[in-house]
């Protein structure tokens, strides 16, 4: 696994180098972004914003079309199949990409993309309604030990991670599927489950929202005091959203896709998006760079998988 991630992002450094020709007629009708989550989530909307910025910068239309299910697998298999000519894109989180070849049978793996730049670090939790009474992490395993709860998960990799905690707890939750966090925000507030996993939209509803853990490896951007999955357990979710492109590109297409996510990632647009509203830090990141940060991932998943898995 590591040194697909290292041979794909290499791909990606080699070719995102300073004056190389740009296609002179990309892009001549217009692309695709693939987000593989239901409307409403965070990551929806991210990528409909980075879309019109990305269009701005390739001179272009970019669209945006969701195609949820599966925990983001439906969306971005059909991402993987399309063809390499730059006119389809997927708006994911790597753990979309990089978990389910670990963990279980898809049709695709990360040989079947290109990462072309992280743009966005996502800000995934453990939150409770306001209404629950399980306002802190404490409360949320005392909650537990009285009688089994149930959450709201998204895709594999957080009912993995949340199962790893339970494990690390000596206690079993039971996994309620949602479609992204469209579905997860009314699951959670109409008491339908008791708590959740949440991707980054509970930042949106903190006045009816509890954080009650990080699920990432650093403290939170909105919930800075609330203890995180890594100082507690030394694991964490990664949290990069990405942009991909299917495996095979041309060179030049290739090259003006790196060179214009970067500027769309950092656009006032995008980035008042995250830091206002959403609660995100903004992240510009392609090369080496993220060469390093996947192939740090890979062990991270690893590990968890090996634990959850027995």
């Amino acid at each position: 696994m590591l040194s697909k991630i290292v041979k794909a992002a290499c791909t990606v450094a080699a070719l995102a180098v300073p004056g190389m020709a740009f296609a002179a007629d990309y892009p001549t009708k217009p692309i695709t972004l693939i987000v593989p989550y239901q409307a409403g989530g965070s990551v929806e909307t991210m990528g409909r914003v980075f879309a019109d910025e990305l269009g701005s910068a390739l001179g272009g239309k970019v669209l945006v079309k969701t195609q949820p299910g599966a925990g983001g697998k439906i969306g971005t298999t059909a991402a993987s199949k399309a063809g390499a000519d730059g006119y389809t894109l997927l708006f994911a989180p790597d753990s979309t990409v990089l978990w389910p070849p670990i963990a279980e049978d898809v049709d695709y793996s990360l040989e079947s993309f290109t990462p072309i730049a992280r743009v966005a670090m996502l800000q995934m939790a453990i939150v409770t309604s306001k209404g629950s009474g399980i306002e802190t992490y404490e409360d949320l395993l005392a909650a537990s030990r009285e009688g089994k709860l149930s959450y709201a998960d998204q895709n594999a990799i957080s009912r993995a991670f949340v199962n790893y905690i339970g494990k690390q707890e000596g206690l079993d939750w039971v996994a309620v599927p949602t479609k992204g966090g469209g579905e997860m925000v009314p699951f959670l507030l109409g008491g339908k489950i008791d708590f959740a996993w949440s991707g980054g939209v509970h930042n949106r509803y903190l006045d009816q929202m509890n954080v009650v853990l990080g699920m990432i490896d650093a403290p939170l951007q909105r919930s800075p005091d609330v203890p995180t999955i890594q100082d507690k357990f030394g694991v964490a979710m990664p949290a990069g959203a990405t942009i991909w492109a299917p495996a095979g590109l041309p060179e030049d297409i290739l090259s003006q896709l790196v060179e214009a996510s970067l500027t769309a990632a950092g656009s006032e647009a995008f980035t008042s998006l995250l830091n206002d509203k959403l609660g995100m830090p903004p992240a510009a990141v392609s090369g080496e760079e993220l060469t390093n940060a996947l192939a740090e991932i890979d062990s991270g998943l690893a590990k968890v998988y090996e634990t959850t898995s027995q």
